[in-house]
């Protein structure tokens, strides 16, 4: 189901689905192909049983209800669309609708025209109920044509634009967590506190050393797959959370809060690592005496993963976002592409520190 969406705007690359780049064009081509099949379907039924009757209730209710129904389509659409609502309820509420409407605009011309037109001697006229439900039928099927002539290609569209948009969202956000790893100031940074740890504390020298490692390994490793389980994405962070808190040794502290049933819980791969960047060089790190950064996992009502990452840090004056804040506007689009509005992102400041809290749906599973 697709949500939120503006039918009458498809000029923009992702969120309209009505509108091409030529709407006029298409909605007129649209429109002759439904009036054409009106115009088969009478002649053809014209001339196989020459009611006149039938024929004239018939046509009149088509010139006088598909306008309507056009018209109330697109109204009903757009109406949906800022309401926020999907595409399969306004479908069936408006398949709904347009049967019964052209039931009772077929039983009305009908009534009129036989008070005009006689019918012919041999005329068996249709009972009430048979109007009634070949107006409903007209209804349906005309309805139909107009989702498939204006709905169904302009949601395969908008299916391939997310793909696309998807795809190249991974990519950037690859090559920022590349660049993020991998830029010449982190890595100096590391090996110079590995350095200074090689005579001091062995020990951790070679732990930091294995940690910076698994990061430069995985950075440069395709990773299989959009999704992991929680308890893998938590492992990468705690290695990059152990080369932080060497590097700034007495000023910078992690606490996990893994709660139960949240370990398997599958979400998009490193969704979280820009959320922790974040609290760490732009909260923890600006809090005079020391910052910490607290991470926790827990399950909530739907059932939803909650994670939040929660620093001490001075907060974001009026929850303002910092220009160019790649991390936390590709976190927001990943979790609109993969879930719609079934997963959000808020952040919650004030003077004590900041909590990014991400909700999202519970699924659970493992990735090979």
């Amino acid at each position: 189901m697709i949500a939120g969406r503006d039918w009458g705007a498809y000029n923009r690359p992702v969120d309209g689905l009505l509108e091409t780049t030529d709407p006029k064009r298409r909605r007129l081509l649209a429109i002759f192909v439904m009036a054409g099949i009106a115009l088969l379907q009478l002649a053809t039924e014209y001339l196989g049983a020459r009611d006149v009757v039938r024929f004239l209730s018939k046509s009149i209710a088509l010139v006088v209800g598909l306008p309507l129904l056009v018209f109330w389509a697109f109204a009903v659409f757009r109406w949906a669309s800022r309401e926020r609502f999907g595409v399969l309820g306004p479908l069936f509420v408006g398949a709904v609708s347009a049967g019964l409407f052209f039931a009772g605009l077929l039983r009305a011309t009908r009534s009129a025209i036989l008070s005009i037109v006689p019918p012919r001697p041999e005329y068996e006229p249709y009972g009430e109920g048979d109007v009634l439900r070949v107006g409903f039928a007209m209804g349906l099927t005309y309805f139909a044509l107009w989702a498939l002539a204006f709905v169904l290609p302009s949601v395969a569209e908008d299916a391939r634009v997310r793909a696309l948009e998807a795809e190249k969202l991974r990519t950037e956000a690859e090559l920022a967590r590349l660049r993020s790893h991998l830029e010449p100031h982190f890595l100096l940074n590391t090996l110079n506190t590995i350095a200074g740890l090689v005579s001091e504390d062995p020990r951790k020298a070679r732990r930091l050393l294995a940690n910076l490692g698994d990061l430069l390994r995985d950075s440069v490793t395709t990773p299989y797959g959009e999704m992991q389980t929680l308890d893998e994405q938590i492992g990468w962070l705690r290695r990059y959370a152990q080369i932080l808190e060497t590097r700034h040794a007495g000023d910078l502290v992690f606490h996990w809060e893994v709660g139960g049933g949240t370990q398997r819980a599958l979400l998009p791969r490193l969704l979280l690592q820009p959320l922790v960047e974040n609290a760490v060089k732009h909260g923890a790190l600006m809090r005079a005496g020391g910052g910490e950064i607290t991470v926790r996992t827990e399950v909530g009502d739907g059932p939803k993963l909650i994670c939040i990452i929660e620093d001490n840090g001075p907060g974001v004056p009026n929850q303002a976002t910092r220009p160019g804040a790649f991390g936390l506007l590709s976190v927001r689009r990943r979790l609109a592409l993969r879930y719609s509005e079934a997963a959000t992102l808020r952040l919650e400041s004030s003077p004590a520190g900041t909590r990014s809290v991400v909700e999202l749906p519970l699924e659970q599973g493992s990735v090979p």
